[in-house]
């Protein structure tokens, strides 16, 4: 799936952040905890270069435990990352931050007697009420929608930290297919940009898969569903998202699995787990490089026949 989403303030966003982020002492990310991998900007990863970073898993209360320390230890193997888990119901975990910021950043790393912290994190992760916790009054716009913050504002927690917030940001090109679905599934696209079946066939296929005993519980199922519209056809028939002559309406179905997945009523949930996105990023990694091959090969050949034909 190809995800047709970019506004252009992130655009603009996107480049600020490159031309600013030198400048910082440090770099806070604010992660889904139910798609780490795929919720981590690739722009951020690739000029980060060694400067230390705070990776927050927000919503970690939505995700499963197990699967969020696998990530935590993936993450902290570069000695520069530090991780923190949170949810909006913990606001006296949140507030650790500055104290970390702190830790993490010594008075002769610090470029003035300020620390200076970024904080990025894709559309509807959560950054904005991080940030309110962190001030204790409401500076940032909070809200369901993705992209509510559309530009940078300059905020001090303390009275040594200055924070940089920027608006939430996606990249213009997802290369793997399947974070494309799971940035769907949690809400960081705008519903517009997708088909619903096509999420929810996805989403399904993983619950399916790896979190059976939940479907049977929510849904009220006989036993566990073998297939993806086994299971949507089974939410349509329970929830009364029936057509005359009792077909189900499959795209209500769909949105009813997909938000419920999102307000996390189906149970802690993680969508990725360290093994498979390495495995995905290196079919992402062969396809993008037989496709520069490819392109090289046709170009070659083009030339040939040119040649040949000039004679």
């Amino acid at each position: 799936m190809k995800i047709q989403w970019f506004p252009g303030h992130m655009h603009k966003a996107s480049k600020e952040v490159a031309e600013k982020l030198p400048e910082m002492d440090l770099l806070i990310e604010v992660l889904d905890t139910r798609i780490p991998f795929s919720s981590e900007n690739p722009m951020i990863a690739s000029i980060r270069g060694d400067k230390p970073c705070l990776k927050i898993f927000n919503k970690s209360d939505l995700a499963d435990p197990e699967i969020t320390q696998e990530w935590q230890d993936y993450f902290e193997k570069d000695k520069e990352i530090k991780t923190l888990t949170i949810s909006r119901d913990e606001p006296e975990k949140i507030k650790q931050i500055a104290h970390i910021c702190r830790k993490m950043i010594t008075r002769s790393d610090a470029r003035v007697k300020e620390i200076h912290a970024m904080i990025v994190g894709i559309p509807n992760v959560g950054k904005s009420t991080i940030i309110n916790t962190l001030t204790g009054r409401t500076i940032a716009k909070t809200g369901n929608e993705a992209a509510v913050t559309r530009q940078q504002q300059r905020i001090k927690i303390a009275e040594d930290i200055v924070l940089f917030d920027t608006p939430g940001m996606l990249w213009g090109n997802i290369e793997n297919e399947n974070s494309g679905y799971r940035l769907a599934a949690t809400g960081a696209i705008k519903d517009t940009a997708f088909e619903n079946d096509d999420v929810a066939f996805f989403l399904a296929e993983h619950l399916i898969e790896f979190y059976p005993e939940r479907l049977v519980e929510r849904y009220q199922l006989s036993h566990a569903p073998q297939t993806e519209i086994e299971l949507i056809e089974s939410i349509g028939r329970l929830r009364g998202c029936l057509r005359a002559g009792g077909q189900v309406e499959l795209d209500k179905a769909c949105k009813i699995l997909i938000n419920e997945y999102r307000l996390g009523v189906l149970g802690e949930i993680t969508l990725e787990t360290p093994e498979v996105t390495i495995n995905e990023m290196k079919k992402v990694v062969y396809e993008r490089e037989k496709k520069i091959a490819d392109q090289i090969a046709t170009k070659a050949n083009r030339k040939k026949r040119w040649k040949k034909n000039r004679k």
